[in-house]
């Protein structure tokens, strides 16, 4: 007997969450791996794109930039503790910590694609990511091109 879940994802295996602000590949998620305490996704976003203001009640995050450069905004604190925004570019290498439940938001000011990871703890905000009204479930499509993204509506 062996454990449930898959031990290795190739992104072309996975669909692709498409949404206004870009696409993701979940690649390891309760659903897929059987994770307990984790979310992976693969974000690309289109120059100009990005997500608004948002926070995930209750999860961490980090997001890795693996290509491209953009404007991160991470507020100070709590919103009810009267958290600031705070405002920084983010380039190929940097990683940006989110403490659980803090707003933010993550824009593409560069020519090219923005691609990061994007690692949730505990897991939950993969399934409020697929209930935005604007998603948009493309099966199982192959690797992503930059051309994918520059399809998108901005």
């Amino acid at each position: 007997m062996s454990l449930p879940g898959r031990r290795h994802v190739s992104p072309e295996t996975v669909p692709t969450s498409a949404f206004g602000w870009g696409q993701i590949k979940f690649l390891c998620d309760p659903q897929l791996c059987h994770a307990e305490h984790l979310t992976i996704g693969h974000v690309k976003l289109g120059p100009g794109q990005g997500h608004l203001r948002h926070n995930h009640p209750g999860s961490e995050e980090i997001l890795f930039i693996l290509e491209g450069e953009g404007e991160q905004m991470v507020e100070t604190d709590l919103e009810e503790n009267g958290g600031e925004p705070q405002l920084f570019t983010v380039r190929k290498g940097d990683l940006v910590h989110i403490p659980a439940s803090v707003y933010h938001q993550t824009v593409n000011t560069g020519a090219g694609t923005l691609e990061l990871l994007a690692v949730y703890s505990p897991c939950g905000p993969e399934e409020v990511i697929r209930a935005l009204p604007d998603h948009e479930l493309r099966p199982d499509d192959g690797a992503w091109t930059e051309r994918a993204c520059e399809n998108l509506p901005r």
